[in-house]
């Protein structure tokens, strides 16, 4: 896709991201930082501030796989190139909050399925990181279209994630 398909595309998705329930009752959700053509999570992190909620994004560490969710004030000034060359929160400005607090995640992947099944990139952070999570918060998944796909085989640790949001539908 060009730049400019992916910016309609994720305009798009925004949209049907902020007509979720769980996104207008959320008080803190967490996003991941767009890399190379996934889905721009900017206009959405920039628009979940000026709705004053709380926007936090992960800080990766590598040595354990971890994240760490960080509040996310101004994007220019809070985040860098990072792990795997990925922006994240700097650590001059790294704000990290209690994972407890999040009440929404919006993650990243390669594809999922309409069953919620969901291909990561492999390393396991975000699998290890739903451990950390308050029971019952939402997973949601942002992607566009052509990245649904009619099954993901899962392996037992993996979750699925709640509800799939595309250009094109809100999949629950």
């Amino acid at each position: 896709m060009t730049a400019a398909e992916i910016a309609v595309k994720s305009a798009r998705i925004a949209e049907n991201l902020y007509t979720l329930p769980a996104y207008s009752s959320a008080g803190a959700v967490m996003f991941f930082i767009t890399f190379g053509s996934e889905v721009d999570t900017r206009p959405m992190i920039e628009e979940t501030i000026r709705r004053g909620k709380l926007a936090l994004a992960p800080k990766a560490v590598p040595e354990n796989r971890d994240l760490i969710p960080a509040q996310i004030i101004d994007w220019e000034r809070d985040l860098a190139p990072g792990a795997y060359n990925i922006p994240e929160p700097r650590s001059e400005t790294l704000r990290p909050r209690d994972p407890k607090i999040i009440d929404l995640l919006i993650v990243p992947g390669v594809g999922f399925d309409p069953g919620g099944g969901r291909l990561g990139y492999g390393g396991g952070y975000y699998d290890r990181f739903f451990e950390r999570l308050k029971p019952g918060v939402p997973l949601v998944a942002i992607a566009f279209e052509m990245q649904i796909l009619p099954h993901i085989p899962l392996d037992q640790w993996d979750r699925k994630v709640d509800i799939i949001i595309t250009e094109k539908r809100v999949i629950t």
